[in-house]
């Protein structure tokens, strides 16, 4: 028993300090329970295939996702009419939100929910997200205790006092302390994140300047000056024919940019978008070429192959419909080395779209920039040619580095871009995620539901590849919280979480129920800084029951002291899953925890002991 209190309490230093990455403390406080033989090797990993972990993995994907949709961009900026500028409007919309959600939907599934969109909206406002971060994971623990479904904490003593024949509670007796916990959030969260939170900045924020965006590239070399789109109709003479077969550079001197191609079913729902720009690419009706060029030329090309023209494309004097996308296209700058096979040379005798798969769009020769004819235009030493293809394909440039160097982080930019046309998609695999999560009458496991909707995600391709699906996961948190998870076995196999329970209600509970009250709070409390919730409240409700009996007063108010400490649990990254969650996106430590959740946790148990006597009498 001593070893594992040791053990315990070593992790909590490394951790308070934040001198060593927080997975790898976890990871070695499960070695050391490992090599003491206090847990079985299957029950030292069984935190990485706890059914809580498997879903925080899922909703990373999801979140991904929304983001990537250009989903929570667009929730954001709907909701941010409600806030205007105001960061105070802003950190109440969130808390309020949040906290409805998560009383009709798990915590865990509200933060996945939110996390995006709350994101979004502090990069909109230019508000530090590190001060909504944090209330948003705390604000959907208080939201989940105003319904009887909103946390497991809730159903547990719910079963405890059936099972030891008082009344059930309805569904919305929890409905006023969660009302309590909310406002007590509020009031201290407010200047609490203003004076804790405000200090670190986004990651790579110096770095990210200094890499031109992509509509950056496009307004220097005057991409859509000259852009025009032509749609194929029907009886056009280009349909069944390939990009390379019409030549439309050397026949007409216009360069074909992408041909973007929409499908869509009867619900537009299902619409997808693909961008091509193959050199066999076959033309279909409805095709939208992307070319430029002027508007004599492209007026002849049109009136012989048959294309209609719609309208111009988007320019910097315009204000036209359509701009530039890269979704699956993209462009990137490469200027040339001394040592290049390419100097010399003409960008017609190197064939970039054969050998490498990316057009030359444009050439920068020291101030010129060079857009027209360049076929016939030899290339020097540290010119800086602009080419566009499939991202893929300008990956593979970068392993080319005798003959350029890729400025910028053009895969980086690339990762930016959202695929807002899958939008409605997201949104609707989103509803379906929250709906088998809220309806008993689903037969579905929140846990799969939330691996149904992540594995929907990639398949309905809201994310790029499978590939992308897996960056959006923060590995560092779910090594974290699938090592930390059997510490709480070992303290229940080792009897440590007994006999602490046992030895703070047995020694207090002469004192009054008052003083009881607060012993069962305030020990719940501290066991939930380093089990989670929901095993806390296992141990802790009979427990509670049994102290309350002993008294002869209602177990009523000791039980929901049980879940709401459960639940208000705010000093520690690993107590909760929307701890958790938010840590890698705010970017805080286990020390950013402890400065706001342990005052916030210490003044709601304060407020429990004196309002649960009032709400729920001994």
């Amino acid at each position: 028993m001593w070893i594992t209190i040791a053990i315990l309490v070593v992790a909590a230093i490394f951790f308070m300090s934040g001198k060593v990455r927080s997975d790898l403390v976890a990871v070695c406080s499960l070695l050391m329970l490992l090599i003491f033989h206090i847990l079985t090797p299957e029950e030292g990993l069984s935190g990485f295939s706890n059914s809580v972990v498997i879903m925080m993995i899922g909703l990373f994907v999801v979140g991904g996702a929304i983001f990537q949709t250009g989903l929570a961009k667009m929730i954001s900026s709907r909701l941010l009419k409600l806030s205007g500028r105001s960061e105070l409007r802003l950190f109440l919309l969130v808390m309020l939100a949040t906290a409805f959600i998560g009383a009709f939907v798990s915590n865990t599934g509200t933060v996945a929910l939110m996390l995006p969109i709350v994101v979004s909206m502090a990069a909109s406002t230019g508000t530090n997200a590190r001060r909504l971060l944090m209330p948003l994971a705390f604000a959907s623990s208080m939201g989940g205790m105003m319904t009887l479904i909103g946390t497991p904490p809730n159903l547990i003593i719910q079963d405890v006092l059936t099972e030891a024949g008082y009344e059930p509670l309805s569904f919305f007796s929890f409905l006023p302390v969660g009302l309590i916990c909310l406002c007590v959030g509020i009031a201290v969260l407010l200047p609490a994140t203003k004076w804790f939170l405000g200090a670190k900045s986004a990651k790579g924020g110096e770095k990210a300047t200094s890499n031109k965006s992509l509509k950056e590239l496009a307004n220097e070399y005057e991409l859509t000056d000259n852009l025009f789109r032509l749609r194929v109709e029907p009886h056009s003479a280009a349909v069944g024919k390939t990009i390379a077969g019409l030549d439309f550079r050397r026949a007409y001197g216009v360069d074909i940019l992408e041909i973007r191609r929409t499908k869509s079913s009867q619900a537009r729902l299902l619409q997808s978008v693909t961008q091509l720009s193959a050199p066999d690419t076959v033309l279909e009706e409805n095709d939208m070429l992307y070319v430029i060029g002027d508007d004599e030329r492209v007026g002849r090309l049109a009136s012989e192959l048959g294309l209609s023209m719609p309208d111009a494309v988007e320019t910097k004097t315009g204000g036209r419909q359509d701009e530039l996308a890269f979704y699956d296209i993209g462009i990137a700058e490469i200027v040339l080395m001394p040592s290049s096979r390419m100097i010399n040379r003409t960008v017609k005798e190197v064939d970039f779209r054969r050998t490498f798969h990316v057009n030359v769009l444009a050439i920068r020769h020291k101030k010129e920039y060079i857009r027209q004819h360049l076929g016939s235009e030899k290339m020097h030493n540290g010119d800086v040619l602009l080419v566009q293809g499939r991202w893929e394909d300008i990956g593979r440039l970068s392993n080319d580095e005798d003959n350029w160097v890729v400025l910028g982080q053009p895969l980086a930019e690339a990762a930016k871009v959202t695929l807002d046309y899958k939008a409605p998609i997201a949104a609707s695999i989103m509803v379906l995620m929250v709906a088998m999560m809220v309806f008993d009458f689903i037969p579905v496991a929140p846990v799969t539901s939330v691996m149904i909707a992540a594995v929907l995600m990639v398949l309905t391709g809201c994310l790029r590849s499978v590939e992308a699906a897996y960056k959006t996961i923060n590995w560092e948190t779910i090594v974290l919280f699938g090592a930390m998870l059997p510490m709480s076995l070992a303290l229940e196999k080792t009897g440590v979480s007994q006999y602490l329970a046992d030895a703070l209600a047995n020694s207090i509970g002469g004192y009054g129920p008052t003083v009881l009250l607060a012993g069962v709070y305030f020990t719940t409390s501290l066991m939930t800084m380093f089990i989670s919730n929901t095993v806390t409240a296992v141990l802790m409700a009979p427990i509670a029951l049994q102290s309350a009996v002993q008294a002869g007063v209602s177990p009523v108010p000791f039980l929901f002291a049980v879940t709401v400490s459960a639940s208000m649990c705010f000093a520690s990254p690993f107590s909760t899953p929307p701890n958790a969650l938010v840590m890698p996106a705010g970017q805080y430590s286990f020390a950013d925890y402890v400065k706001v959740g342990l005052p916030l946790q210490v003044i709601m148990g304060l407020v429990m002991i004196v309002a649960l006597p009032l709400l729920f009498p001994f």
